[in-house]
């Protein structure tokens, strides 16, 4: 009885001698993949060597563009700010916006120098 079971079983069933065989293939196989792609990969090297160098290169660039576009913003903030400084604002205006609006007397200079020391606009800004 124990020997149909074993037969039902698959005790020495084709599955396992395909398992074997397999297991026979697979070092020879593993074996000749290494050596396939071994020969392009010398080719593959220096082509991706040449497009990281291109990207290398395209890098400096991006950032000379980068750093020159934050210097021209730097200048034009320097400019922009000595032409809020020289406009005349009257103490009494800002003194009231501070009082008003419950801001820092910065804060009302700056925005009565944006609007060149005209209280109206200025107000009306910061109420919006």
């Amino acid at each position: 009885m124990a020997t149909k079971l074993q037969q039902q079983a698959g005790g020495d069933s084709p599955v396992e001698n395909t398992a074997h065989e397999e297991g026979d293939d697979a070092p020879d196989s593993k074996s000749k993949r290494p050596a396939k792609h071994d020969s392009g990969a010398a080719d593959l090297e220096k082509v991706t060597d040449y497009h990281e160098e291109a990207e290398i290169t395209n890098i400096g660039d991006a950032m000379k563009v980068v750093s020159d576009n934050a210097a021209q913003e730097a200048m034009e903030k320097q400019q922009r700010e000595r032409e809020l400084s020289k406009v005349k604002i009257r103490k009494e205006d800002v003194d009231l916006i501070v009082r008003e609006m419950e801001i820092s007397n910065a804060k009302a200079e700056r925005i009565l120098r944006e609007h060149k020391g005209d209280i109206v606009p200025a107000l009306i800004e910061l109420t919006n």
